[in-house]
């Protein structure tokens, strides 16, 4: 199978020759094509999209594939299902459902290379917490994240906690021992309490600037500390909504490249504006520019409801990136953060896990989409 197109990074006229699952040969060939040929997009964090759900039980077991196969229409290949803060057992409850479907398909398997858990070993503090339950929020349980893990089948990759409970240092080495990357957010911890997670081993940031107090001192405070941390890499939702251009512009000069692109969609991503009443923000309002509020509250979100190509865009249109950088923060990334074998990017016997795009300088729209060497959507 050949693909023809331009090469996202250099704009040159390529021919890509997939065979099997990986790339087999990459060669300069012209040709008149409008399109673009890059990697395909990888989202560490998916809560949910064209209204199905990974936090609304019970989960449907087709839920696994109508999220996966949706999302290809986004031009990501892989993505990491996010659980957030729930009771005990319906936190086991999801992870047993989506590690079902991924022992039994072997493709949705490929497309889903972990899980993802948003809590509950968060703050509960009102800000930091975000809108997870605060009744559910505890202090990390290393016996409890087994139970789970079990029920996971092992598939749970990251957590995101926040170290200011007792007994946070000892979790998080577990976990990296455990080869499950620890991510610190929804926290109001201190700064010393920062500096002695990224020592015990935590690697990375979630949705840097969001799920925090409305008011912070100007220092310190845990969002300097988490950007002055080199060892941390970050996590942005650059959907135009959730931070400022100026907050992104610092973010992404400070971490190079450990900066990364999440979209940390909800299940109302992918739907049409108008008037929605969730389980969580209560009535909602999603607008045709892609802000998901408070239906009282134009300035309190509900979430996120625009996925990793908008934020993309937004990065490019805001002078912050070049397409390049910003498709690279979705892609290479943070395949290369998680060790998947899609760091190798666009290049010879690399996975097969490309898109082709069609690129106005105003938007992205998505074309085809293959995994694993199959093409797995196209837009006609």
């Amino acid at each position: 199978m050949k693909i023809k197109g331009n090469h996202f990074a250099t704009g040159e006229p390529i021919s890509v020759t997939i065979e099997g699952e990986r790339i087999k040969q990459i060669t300069s060939e012209k040709n008149n094509s409008p399109f673009y040929i890059a990697p395909g997009l990888v989202d560490l964090q998916i809560n949910g999209y064209k209204g199905y759900d990974f936090n609304t039980l019970p989960i449907p077991k087709d839920l696994v594939r109508h999220i996966t196969e949706a999302v290809w229409k986004e031009g990501v290949t892989s993505f990491y299902p996010t659980v957030i803060t729930n009771s005990d057992e319906a936190i086991e409850e999801a992870m047993a459902t989506i590690a079902m479907v991924c022992e039994n398909d072997h493709f949705m398997d490929t497309c889903i290379p972990g899980i993802h858990l948003e809590g509950p070993f968060i703050s509960p503090e009102d800000g930091p917490r975000g809108a997870h339950g605060k009744e559910f929020v505890k202090a990390p349980d290393w016996e409890l994240f087994q139970r789970w893990q079990e029920a996971a089948n092992g598939k749970i990759k990251i957590i995101t906690i926040s170290p200011e409970w007792p007994g946070s240092i000892e979790f998080i080495e577990k976990c990296v021992e455990s080869d499950v990357v620890v991510s610190i957010g929804h926290t109001a911890a201190t700064t010393e309490q920062i500096k002695e997670a990224v020592e015990a081993g935590a690697m990375m940031s979630t949705h840097l600037g969001n799920g925090a107090h409305l008011m912070l001192p100007r220092h310190p405070n845990y969002l300097w500390e988490q950007l002055a941390q080199d060892e941390l890499w970050t996590c942005l939702i650059a959907d135009g909504f959730h931070l400022p251009e100026s907050f992104l512009k610092v973010a992404i000069k400070v971490k190079g490249h450990r900066s990364m692109l999440v979209s940390d969609a909800v299940y109302l991503s992918g739907l049409a504006p108008g008037e929605y009443k969730t389980h969580i923000g209560g009535e909602v309002v999603l607008t045709p520019e892609g802000k998901l509020h408070i239906k009282d509250n134009p300035n309190l979100l509900a979430g996120s409801a625009q996925m990793l190509k908008d934020g993309i865009v937004h990065l490019y249109k805001s002078g912050l990136a070049t397409l390049y950088e910003a498709w690279e923060m979705a892609s290479i990334r943070p395949s290369n953060f998680m060790g998947l074998a899609t760091k190798e990017g666009l290049c010879n016997n690399a996975p097969a896990d490309l898109v082709v795009i069609q690129w106005n300088g105003n938007q992205v729209d998505i074309v085809q989409t293959y995994k694993a060497g199959k093409q797995v959507y196209s837009a006609g």
